[in-house]
């Protein structure tokens, strides 16, 4: 694995923190390196959030910032261990492996990462943030209605970072895989985010069980990381497509 040409991260304090941490990321790493491009639409989403919770669009906006805090740290500690040489969790492990590959594409490793951060980190960040808020994980409460209108202010804020991480491919996926719009549905930021609040709700149900919850927690790690390694299929496979659609053979 690559070490990361960056210092420790760290973990943040605060939303501010949050985006300091991001933009030393994306200010240390080439355009073209996949962690580099994850964070750039991570950078994105966040923004969306902070300028809801600050607008007072939420119940509890308190916990909505102090859960993007906590989420994030689970991203800054992958980037930390992977800088170091240590082990990361599987689920992050294809990206890190990957992120110097130059037949990926920039949306391929922005998707793996959204995989690996809301499948994997957000149950985990959902349980902390709860049991340090002394709040019930339940259907129906206050902050679960604020966790459901994440998923629209997400979901059209991501639509658009996508398009700007698939800046020059535009002509090429057209002719090589069709619609364009159908490229950048393969992920679908609701149903996931829906899933890892029935994860978080099943880690909650073990939370005093720790032998329980980790091994439901390592299951749930091995296979958003085989997830992550499909999103990664290196791009050299779309342009053979596309050259058999030029030819008329494919």
């Amino acid at each position: 694995m690559t070490v990361l040409p960056l210092r420790s991260i760290g973990r943040a304090a605060s939303i501010d923190e949050v985006f300091t941490r991001m933009e030393s990321i994306t200010g240390a790493l080439p355009a073209g390196d996949g962690i580099a491009a994850f964070t750039r639409l991570y950078l994105a989403v966040t923004e969306a959030v902070r300028a809801a919770a600050t607008a007072d669009d939420f119940e509890d906006a308190a916990a909505v910032r102090w859960l993007d805090v906590v989420f994030a740290n689970l991203f800054f500690e992958a980037v930390d261990a992977a800088s170091a040489g240590r082990p990361i969790p599987r689920a992050w492990a294809p990206i890190f492996a990957a992120r110097e590959h130059k037949d990926i594409l920039p949306l391929q490793f922005a998707l793996a990462g959204m995989n690996a951060h809301i499948n994997r980190d957000l149950p985990v960040a959902l349980v902390e943030t709860c049991a340090q808020g002394r709040i019930e994980l339940e259907d129906g409460s206050a902050q679960h209605r604020d966790f459901l209108k994440v998923n629209a202010l997400l979901a059209e804020t991501e639509e658009q970072a996508k398009r700007g991480l698939l800046e020059g491919f535009e002509a090429i996926l057209d002719v090589a895989l069709g619609n364009l719009d159908d490229i950048l549905a393969m992920w679908d930021v609701e149903r996931a985010r829906e899933a890892a609040w029935t994860n978080a709700q099943a880690l909650w149900a073990v939370r005093d069980q720790p032998s329980l919850s980790a091994e439901f927690l390592l299951a749930l790690d091995r296979m958003v990381g085989l997830a992550s390694r499909g999103l990664l299929v290196p791009a050299d496979s779309l342009l053979q497509k596309l050259g058999r659609k030029l030819l008329g053979s494919g």
